[in-house]
């Protein structure tokens, strides 16, 4: 019989929660979502914000100008003063400087698997297990480079990613002042 009961008390808790989670529903900010669909999601943190989605909400805040994304690059600078009608602007040098796409790659000969690469990466693209050698997973590195710094026995290296037909980009033509050069 008390069986019975507390499945009658679990389905109408159910129902309760059920419809909370209806009626009580948070709608997510959608110029924050705008925002970080255009951000170029490495985690990275040199916007020094934890990662691209609380940088998103600064921006939607006004807390933080939209120049602060060396991964998205001027790319990334433009898009966003597009999609906010603002005037874009030049990258901020305090937050770093663009670069090409690059990937992680461990020296697995000197890899010794401390998993101090495995803590410092902010998308789990490196896989291994303590004390045995690790690896990236290429296809999820976003070359945020922050596993470098804490390898005690410095085997990472950071390498442009590897020109393929589905990368593979026209390159930008020269300017007038570099042909003259």
């Amino acid at each position: 019989m008390s069986f019975f009961i507390l499945i009658i008390l679990f389905a109408a808790l159910g129902i309760l929660l059920g419809y909370a989670a209806i009626r009580f529903k948070v709608e997510g900010d959608p110029l924050v979502d705008k925002i970080d669909a255009v951000l170029p999601q490495t985690q990275c943190g040199q916007c020094n914000f934890p990662g691209c989605r609380p940088y998103a909400q600064a921006i939607a805040n006004g807390d933080a100008d939209i120049n602060q994304c060396p991964p998205g690059g001027e790319a990334g600078i433009i898009a966003l003063a597009d999609l906010l009608g603002v005037e874009p602007k030049p990258l901020n040098e305090e937050n770093g400087v663009e670069k090409a796409n690059l990937v992680a790659v461990i020296d697995e000969n000197t890899c010794i698997g401390c998993k101090l690469c495995i803590q410092a990466c902010p998308v789990d693209a490196i896989l291994g297990a303590p004390k045995h050698m690790h690896t990236v997973i290429e296809a999820e590195c976003t070359g945020c480079e922050l596993c470098v710094s804490p390898c005690p026995v410095e085997c990472i290296t950071m390498e442009p990613v590897a020109t393929t037909l589905s990368l593979w980009e026209w390159e930008k033509p020269k300017s007038s002042e570099e042909k003259n050069s």
